[in-house]
Parts: structure tokens; sequence; C-alpha cells
């Protein structure tokens, strides 16, 4: 297995580079998937969610009041800390066991985790390459204003709350830059497939063939 860690702010273009990576063959695995699921009524982290922050943040159909929990942990780094602290961990879980099905489904599979917050919550799972899509903070207003009809204000504000650029940059592999046009981001990400990726399957089918039959 060759396990990637894709990374990048909002509206960066990560979506793009990970389906780009599921039309070569990736598997993806989605942390918002997940993160959504480890919350998911019955959870042991909604009951926990629910015991610290208040009944209030259950919804009338015991899904989780995103809104009310919002409103609560929005602005407060304190109480974010302690949401994180239950939500990561579970997030951790399953993540680790969607990636371990991968590697049993396909011992040679590339796994790509779409991670938004890999900085942030500090995943460490033992990637053997992490790619980070950049696009500045203007730019990504730009698109969050013009594409989402997000008020700029809310915009910038999304992004002040995740980590900086610098932060992400510092822990990638490799960048792809979506600043572009489209067909160059994801020309980029053919390019790295072709040269990273492909050199991975021909090392594994190699590897397997030593030691076998004549």
């Amino acid at each position: 297995m060759y396990l990637i860690g894709l990374t990048g702010g909002i509206a960066s273009g990560k979506s793009t580079v990970a389906k780009r990576f599921a039309e070569h063959g990736a598997v993806v695995i989605d942390a918002d998937q997940l993160a959504r699921a480890a919350v998911a009524p019955g959870t042991d982290a909604l009951a926990h969610i629910a015991d610290i922050f208040g009944p209030e943040v259950i919804a009338e159909d015991g899904s989780l009041n995103r809104a009310r929990l919002g409103s609560i942990v929005f602005g407060n780094p304190t109480a974010l800390s302690v949401l994180n602290n239950v939500v990561h961990p579970a997030v951790r879980a399953l993540s680790s066991a969607a990636i371990a099905v991968a590697e049993r489904t396909d011992p040679d599979a590339v796994v790509v985790y779409d991670v938004p917050l890999l900085v942030e919550a500090s995943v460490g799972h033992p990637f053997d390459l992490i790619v980070v899509v950049h696009a500045d903070s203007e730019t990504r207003v730009r698109r969050m204003v013009e594409l989402r009809g997000m008020p700029e204000a809310d915009a910038r504000s999304r992004i002040s709350a995740q980590a900086g650029d610098a932060d992400r940059l510092a822990v990638a592999d490799v960048v792809i830059d979506s600043m572009g046009s489209l067909d160059d981001t994801l020309a980029q990400v053919d390019r790295l497939w072709d040269l990273k990726l492909r050199a991975h399957h021909r090392q594994a089918h190699s590897d397997s063939s030593v030691g076998g039959s004549p």
C-alpha cells in the first residue's frame, strides 16, 4: 500500500485533486465523511458531546445539531479544543479502520486520505507522501464569494479558523498549485501519478515476484 495524506485550505481545490486521484484508481477516504459518521446517532462521541455541551446540541431526530454546537464553539478556542478532543480520536479510529480495509482488499493499493485538518488535528498516519493543494487566501476568498455565494466576511473568517498556508506548506512533500486553470491543476496531479505512484506500482510488483516460483 502507498498512503497519501491530501490536504489544503478551504476552496483550495482539494476535492478536485482527490477526484482526479480516484479517476487514476486510487482509493480515496474522505475525512469529512468520517467526521460525520463519528458523531452519528448512537455513537459514543455524540453522547460525550451531549454530556459536555448540553442536550440542546442534539436535534429532535437524535442527530447532532451542528448549528447549535457551532454557535457554542465558534470563537471559543477552549470549547473548540474540548470538542476536538472528542471528535478527532473517533475520526482517527475510523480512518485507521478504513485504511486497513483498503490494504487488505488490495495490498498494492494507492490510498489517498483526504483530510482538511491534517495539520490542525495532528493526523499521525504513516504517510508515504503528503500532498498540499495550495492557493493563496485572496484566491480562495474570491472562489467562495463568486462560486459559493458566501459573504466575503464569512469567507475570510473560515480561512482564518484554519491552519495558515505556511503551516500546511511546511509539512508538504508535494505542492499542487491550484491558482491557475483547472486543466493546469489536473495536469499536476497526472504528473505526480506518473512520476511517483507508477514507480510504487512497479516496486510493488517487483517485490511480489521476489521468491516466487520460477
